[in-house]
């Protein structure tokens, strides 16, 4: 429920505003509440203890985490939040086969017909065209940014 409203505040916020403008104001919340919790818990003596090799895959994952964040964000600023939900959720079947890999966790079989089922919803969401809105007659709005729903090859930039 948590991460669907994210999703809908998100949306509505990148309306008017640069998605990657967007994006540093909820990082910059984002800092203070992860940090604020570290301090609460009186794990901040943690930090000398975190060996290089987990340093180094904990910074990789920030650096992906925000490239996928700003990625989702300009998504948004795109398209219908509708649809560019499920398709950023498709991480989990990412997620499932790098596990396995390189994790070496076993797959069920429910696991992978939830995997699939999950392909085939992301594939008829984005194959799905957008319903017309009276507000999508225009194509770009503030910004240079298409009308919600527009897709990516919709979009053009702004001259």
């Amino acid at each position: 429920m948590v991460s669907a409203t994210v999703v809908t505040l998100s949306k509505a916020g990148v309306k008017n505003v640069s998605p990657s403008l967007a994006f540093a104001i909820q990082a910059v919340l984002i800092i203070l509440v992860s940090w604020g919790a570290v301090l609460w818990e009186g794990l901040l003596p943690e930090i000398s203890k975190i060996d290089r090799k987990s340093w180094g895959f904990l910074l990789a994952a920030g650096v992906l985490t925000a490239a996928s964040s700003l990625l989702t964000f300009r998504a948004l600023s795109l398209g219908d939040a509708s649809r560019v939900s499920p398709l950023t959720n498709t991480a989990l079947i990412f997620s499932v086969l790098l596990a396995a890999l390189f994790l070496k966790e076993k797959l069920t079989w429910q696991v992978l017909l939830g995997a699939g089922l999950m392909v085939a919803g992301a594939i008829l969401i984005a194959t799905t065209k957008p319903s017309d809105k009276a507000d999508n007659k225009e194509s770009s709005t503030k910004n240079g940014r298409p009308a919600s729903g527009a897709t990516i090859s919709e979009s053009k930039p702004a001259a």
